[in-house]
Parts: structure tokens; C-alpha cells; sequence
């Protein structure tokens, strides 16, 4: 008889199909606004599925939306500091981390922008997503993976990358939710999962955001602007208090400072 360890949860396959589709519109910002439609419709549709599996419990209690994102983020495409480098010739590190977050910034602003075609979206919503309309989950999870992405490739900038062979992408999550820098010294924090602690700092994050999205699923216009500008000034205020503390940690060489907003 397998372990319970062994049991595969009845939202495994949908939660990685969800996962799948959340890396890519996160890093599918450059496609046209046809196809960005028709990936949140995809992203929509896969999204109702693993929340009807997953349960009405874990979707109002959080658990759902901590569990597509960190299925979601050893998806994402991370690029090392040499990659870096060669994407930003004759930049300095300060105007790529500039870069970096400007970037980023105009990827979470375009998903909350992108409201209004989702609207257009026909698909039918179980009862369990009344509380967090698919609308926010896709803006809460796509933008989460957005500012992770952004905060793993500081990190790979300043060469604060945790020394050992392991991949450090949930090392860098948990520095998401903690808005502080990853100790590289530590050693343990390459693990191959978040600690209990960890991921409830990291549901407490995405709830948060999920509550404040909600609050703006006003008239379609209103509701995609006030989106698209607050999560470019969210992000930007992320990206750009991390770098501020990397680049600190790297000058000195010390541990990171404490915990930001």
C-alpha cells in the first residue's frame, strides 16, 4: 500500500496545468493583445478546474492559491547573472536592476489592464469560486510569479544566489513574502520545500493581495486602471526596496536587512 506521501491530491494534475499556463502568461507579456486573451482564457478556464478539485476549503482559506503558486514558480524561466549580462551589454548593474524592475513593473500593470478582456471570457464558475473570482486569482498568481521572477534575477545580479547545488526559486519565494533578501550563507535554505512557516507567510501574501484586487472589480474601465496602476507602483516599490537592500548586502558583504513593507 503506498504512503499518504505517495497519494497523489485530486487537484495534482489541474494544479499543474494551472501551473503550466501561469509561468507562461507571466512571461508572455511581449504577445499580442489577441493572444494574450486567448492565454487568460486558457489560464481561466484551467484555474476553475483545479479550484473545483482542490475544494471550496482551500480556496477560501488560501491554501489553493499557495499551492498553484508554488507549483507555478520552478516553472519560471530564471536567467543567471552571466545571462544577464549578455541580455544587457553595456549596462551597469544598477541600469539592469533598473531595467529589471521597470520591466517587470509594465508586466504586472499590463495583467491588471487586462481586465477588461477576461470580461469577454465565457466560462462557467462553480459556486466554490464565488468568493475569489477567477478574475483576481489570475491577476494575483500571474503578478505573483511576475514580482518572484523579478526578485530571483536581483538576486542572481548581485550574485546573492544561495551557495550549493540546489535550486534556489523557493528560497527566493519565501523572499517574496518576506520582502528580505535571501541569506546565501545559510545553509538551509536550499531545501526542496518551503517550511510550514514559510508558506504561511506566503498564503498571508497572496490573501492580502487577493482581498485588495477584489476590491477593485468595479465598472470594467475604473477597475482595469486602478489595477494596472497599483500593481505597477506595488511592484516597482518591491523591486525597487530589494535591490536597494542587495546592493547593500553586496557592498558589505553581510547577511540581509531586515524585513521591508
Amino acid at each position: 500500500m503506498p504512503s499518504p506521501n505517495e497519494i497523489e491530491s485530486p487537484d495534482e494534475g489541474p494544479r499543474q496545468q494551472a501551473a503550466d499556463l501561469v509561468a507562461r502568461v507571466s512571461d508572455d507579456q511581449e504577445s499580442s493583445p489577441s493572444g494574450r486573451t486567448r492565454s487568460n482564457a486558457a489560464l481561466a478556464k484551467a484555474l476553475v478546474s483545479s479550484a473545483r478539485a482542490a475544494g471550496a476549503g482551500a480556496v477560501a482559506s488560501g491554501r489553493w492559491l499557495t499551492d498553484v503558486l508554488i507549483e507555478t514558480v520552478p516553472r519560471l524561466r530564471i536567467r543567471d547573472r552571466a545571462t544577464l549580462l549578455k541580455h544587457h551589454p553595456d549596462q551597469t548593474d544598477e541600469e539592469i536592476a533598473d531595467s529589471l524592475i521597470r520591466t517587470s513593473a509594465k508586466s504586472a500593470a499590463a495583467v491588471g489592464a487586462g481586465w477588461g478582456a477576461l470580461t469577454a471570457v465565457e466560462f462557467a464558475a462553480p459556486p466554490t469560486l464565488l468568493s475569489l473570482p477567477v478574475q483576481v486569482a489570475i491577476e494575483t498568481l500571474v503578478v505573483a510569479a511576475v514580482e518572484v521572477k523579478l526578485i530571483a534575477e536581483l538576486h542572481e545580479l548581485y550574485g546573492r544566489r544561495p551557495q550549493g547545488g540546489g535550486s534556489p526559486i523557493l528560497a527566493y519565494t519565501s523572499s517574496w513574502a518576506s520582502r528580505r533578501g535571501v541569506d546565501p550563507l545559510d545553509p538551509a535554505i536550499l531545501t526542496v520545500g518551503l517550511s510550514t512557516a514559510a508558506k504561511l507567510q506566503v498564503r498571508r501574501r497572496l490573501v492580502g493581495r487577493a482581498a485588495r484586487n477584489l476590491t477593485m472589480l468595479g465598472p470594467l474601465l475604473t477597475g482595469a486602471i486602478a489595477g494596472s496602476l497599483v500593481n505597477y507602483r506595488e511592484t516597482t516599490r518591491i523591486g525597487t526596496q530589494l535591490r536597494d537592500e542587495l546592493r547593500r548586502s553586496s557592498v558589505s558583504g553581510g547577511s540581509p536587512d531586515q524585513p521591508v513593507g
